[in-house]
C-alpha cells in the first residue's frame, strides 16, 4: 500500500480530517436506560404554546379553569408539574410540564380517557382559536437531578434548553452528575430532563430563583467552586444550540 507521502490529494485530506473526528465509544445500552431514574418509570411531556398576543389573558384564564381539574383528578394518572408564561425569551408563549407516573402506558391511558372528557375537548377547541403554533416533547428525567415537587413562591423560573450533538448525551450526563452538586446552594435546581420523542438530543434544565438579581449572583458564585470551570470547558463543545427562557408561573401552577 502506498505511504501517506504518495497518497492522492483527496486521500490526504480525508486522512487529515479523520484526526479531528470525535471517537464515540461503542455502547451496549440506550442512553435512556443509563441516565434515567431506575426506581420510577416517570415520563414527562413539555408543551410550548405560542399564543396570539391579543388572546394571552383569555388563554391563561382558560388553562387556569381546566388544567387543575385534570391534575387533581385521580382518574387520570398524570400531574401538572408546572405551567408558565415566558417573560424573557420567546414572547406570548406558555409552557406546560406534565408528569405521567407509569411511563408510556400512563400517557396512553390519559390520552384515551381525555377523548371522552367533554370539558377537555371544548378546552382544546377554544384553545385552538388562540394559538399561532404549538409543539411538544416527551422527556425522561436525569437520575442525578431532583424530581420536581411543588414549591411556594414567588419565584421566577429559568428553562435552559440545549440541543446536543448526536451521540454526546452520555458525556453530558457524566459531567452534570458531578456538576449538579455545585448548583444546590439556594435550592435553585428544580429538574433536569432529556428528550425521547420530538427534537432528539435535547436537554432541559429547570431552575428557580427569587428574582433576576439572585439568579445573577447565584450563577456567578458557582465559579468559585473548584471543578465548575472544568465542567463548562468539557460540556460546551457538546452543544449545537442553546436557549434560555425566564418564565413566570400561572396562578394555578404547583411550582410557584
Amino acid at each position: 500500500a502506498p505511504t501517506a507521502l504518495y497518497w492522492p490529494k483527496c486521500w490526504k485530506m480525508a486522512w487529515f480530517k479523520s484526526l479531528f473526528v470525535r471517537k464515540v465509544d461503542p455502547r451496549k445500552d440506550a442512553h435512556s436506560h443509563l441516565l434515567a431514574k431506575k426506581e420510577e418509570s416517570n415520563l414527562y411531556k413539555i408543551q410550548f404554546h405560542n399564543v396570539k398576543p391579543e388572546c394571552l389573558d383569555a388563554y391563561n384564564k382558560l388553562c387556569e379553569d381546566v388544567l387543575p381539574s385534570i391534575h387533581t383528578n385521580e382518574y387520570y394518572p398524570c400531574e401538572l408539574v408546572g405551567t408558565w408564561n415566558t417573560w424573557y425569551g420567546e414572547q406570548d408563549q406558555a409552557v406546560h410540564l406534565w408528569r405521567y407516573r407509569g411511563g408510556y402506558p400512563a400517557l396512553t391511558e390519559v390520552m384515551n380517557k381525555l377523548k371522552n372528557n367533554k370539558e377537555f375537548l371544548e378546552y382544546r377547541k377554544e384553545r385552538g382559536r388562540m394559538l399561532l403554533s404549538r409543539r411538544n416533547q416527551l422527556l425522561l428525567e436525569f437520575s442525578f437531578w431532583n424530581e420536581p415537587v411543588p414549591r411556594e413562591g414567588p419565584n421566577i423560573y429559568e428553562l435552559r434548553s440545549y440541543q446536543l450533538r448526536p451521540g454526546t448525551m452520555i458525556e453530558w450526563g457524566n459531567y452534570w452528575a458531578r456538576a449538579i452538586s455545585y448548583r444546590q446552594q439556594n435550592r435553585e435546581a428544580v429538574g433536569g430532563f432529556f428528550s425521547q420523542i420530538g427534537h432528539l438530543y435535547m436537554v432541559h434544565h429547570l431552575w428557580a430563583y427569587k428574582n433576576l438579581q439572585l439568579r445573577e449572583d447565584t450563577r456567578n458564585a458557582v465559579w468559585q467552586h473548584e471543578g465548575w470551570n472544568e465542567v463548562v470547558y468539557y460540556t460546551v463543545p457538546l452543544i449545537q444550540h442553546m436557549d434560555s427562557r425566564i418564565m413566570i408561573p400561572m396562578k394555578t401552577s404547583p411550582l410557584q
